[in-house]
């Protein structure tokens, strides 16, 4: 098996917890799906700590959610649905950690389907960074 590097842009499938399933208590996400890496970055004991933005098929109550283009998503290898990463929200956890799951069950030793687009990184970024300065940024730890 081998696992991608941690690399911001890169999606993975990983189960994500979101932050008020985690309020309620929650410790494990509820289903696999497609989250895009945006930060990545190594500790003090030398682990890397990844950021994972989600990406939803539901329309995300979000005014920085940033839609994924069809042409992207096809790109990407994802279905034909319409999906938004959303930037209010994101998972923090240690690499590889157990979360990361493979992108299909004929594939196990896949684990990421690909790199967003600059633009469509950098409105992600940009989405993020409006929330943080708005102090409405969720960070769930996963650790």
């Amino acid at each position: 098996m081998t696992l991608p590097e941690p690399v911001p842009g890169l999606v993975i499938s990983y189960s994500y917890l979101w932050h008020d399933q985690h309020r309620r208590g929650a410790e494990e996400g509820r289903k696999t799906r497609p989250c895009a890496i945006v930060l990545a970055t190594a500790d003090r004991d030398g682990d890397t700590r990844v950021y994972l933005a989600p990406i939803t098929h539901s329309r995300p109550n979000d005014p920085h959610a940033v839609d994924l283009y069809p042409g992207v998503k096809k790109h990407l290898g994802l279905d034909d649905m319409p999906s938004w990463i959303v930037t209010s929200e994101l998972n923090r956890f240690i690499w590889p950690g157990y979360d990361l799951r493979p992108i299909a069950r004929d594939k196990p030793d896949i684990f990421a389907w690909g790199f967003l687009p600059i633009e469509i990184f950098a409105a992600v970024k940009k989405g993020i960074a409006a929330h943080q300065r708005d102090r409405r940024l969720l960070l769930t730890p996963r650790e």
